[in-house]
């Protein structure tokens, strides 16, 4: 195995491990939220702002993420094109859960 491409796996793995813990800090509603909602309301909304769905959003987003990195470093680390397919197929699902939540969510803030 070239030392290169395990190198390139391991930072891989580590982003991979980051976003995890992004994951998990967010379904756990602790840190700062991370969330283009939030990020861009003023001092005044983000005091009104139910936090919760926001941080499920979050929670799910990296991990969506974590996943990807996971296939990106397999996929750098053993050549192989059945982890590209899985890459496609993450980046996917992580879009249309992206459109669809942001819809759920501000129908919730409509009512």
């Amino acid at each position: 195995m070239d030392k290169g491409k395990l190198i390139v796996s391991l930072i891989i793995f580590a982003i991979a491990g980051i976003n995890l813990f992004l994951s998990i800090m967010s379904f756990m509603e602790k840190g700062k939220l991370m969330n283009n909602a939030y990020i861009y309301a003023s001092k005044e909304e983000r005091e009104k702002m139910y936090k919760k769905p926001y941080y499920r959003q979050s929670g799910i987003a990296f991990l969506f993420t974590f996943m990807e990195f996971v296939f990106i470093g397999l996929s750098c680390l053993f050549d192989n094109v059945i982890y590209t397919v899985f890459q496609a197929l993450v980046l996917i699902i992580l879009f249309v859960y992206a459109i669809a939540s942001s819809v759920k969510i501000s129908k919730l803030e409509k009512k």
